[in-house]
């Protein structure tokens, strides 16, 4: 979760858009590992709705006096940098935002204590506090106006790396499950051999794998530089419907071995139920998906 945060959440509008002083002092040191940078958009009354942010950005002079909160920001308590976007004029939501790279070692910002979370309990998520925290102008990435459109770009990326990082984890799922169900015996015979136990195994490997070829096939257009919003909504949907199917199926096979806190299963029952809400819900992907197929 850290890595793709860095690699795939905060980062990417920086190097396209970023001026080359920017990239030479903040993407340079997190491509490096010197520096972890953290996205900051979401907002206790803004998650999905990216338009509805009210953390603001105003002129002083040569830089920017930036004050509001933003919630549910994965990395924070160990970022050395935010990619944060905030409002930096009047009119119009979807042209009067901006995204700035923000230090976090700048006087008038403070963290929450970490979130008590559901799941990815071992990844820091915590609420940021900013209060008139002066930012240089030139730590603008791109235009100013221009951070809204930035954001939808960067969520491409970010939700085909939650589609590609759920994959292993759920063909573990059903590897441990099958390994589990093999050595229980219910009434006098392995639960493997139940042949409804198989053939479900089967054929959510067979999703799995359908997911995959969507997420390469994905992943190879956005390299060439195609918009794949739609394969990336498609493919973020997918996953997160397909994490809890997966997860909630060998977890019922575990029986009560997979209620346990501590159970491998178990945990993947609660880690995966983020990639329906995170990077955009599921509604927000069929939304998406329909716009772009009603033309």
């Amino acid at each position: 979760m850290a890595i793709g945060v860095q690699s795939d959440m905060a980062t990417p509008a920086l190097a396209v858009h970023g001026s080359d002083a920017l990239r030479e002092k903040y993407l340079a040191r997190a491509i490096s590992g010197e520096w972890v940078s953290s996205i900051a958009v979401s907002e206790p009354g803004a998650g999905s709705d990216v338009a509805s942010i009210k953390t603001t950005a105003i002129r002083d002079g040569d830089d920017y006096l930036i004050s509001g909160t933003k919630m549910w920001i994965t990395n924070a308590i160990q970022a050395d940098f935010l990619c944060l976007l905030a409002n930096t004029s009047e009119g119009a939501p979807h042209r009067n935002k901006s995204l700035i790279i923000v230090p976090t070692d700048r006087p008038g910002i403070s963290m929450s204590e970490p979130l008590d979370k559901l799941g990815m309990r071992c990844s820091d998520t915590a609420q940021i506090f900013l209060d008139k925290v002066r930012v240089p102008r030139s730590n603008l990435v791109g235009a100013e106006g221009m951070g809204f459109v930035y954001q939808m770009q960067q969520f491409q990326e970010e939700r085909l790396h939650a589609a590609a990082s759920i994959l292993k984890g759920l063909e573990s799922c059903i590897r441990e499950t099958i390994d589990y169900t093999r050595t229980r015996k219910a009434f006098q015979r392995p639960i493997l051999d139940n042949q409804v136990v198989h053939f479900r195994l089967a054929e959510l490997q067979t999703e799995i794998e359908s997911l995959r070829a969507l997420v390469y096939q994905a992943v190879e257009e956005y390299v060439s530089g195609q918009d794949v919003t739609m394969k990336a909504s498609m493919a973020k949907l997918k996953a997160g419907r397909l994490g809890r199917e997966v997860t909630d199926t060998c977890l019922q096979y575990w029986g009560g071995m997979g209620y346990m806190w501590d159970n491998r299963v178990s945990r993947a029952f609660r880690d995966t139920r983020l990639a329906s809400i995170g990077g955009g819900a599921d509604e927000i992907m069929r939304e998406i998906i329909a716009k772009i197929e009603l033309g």
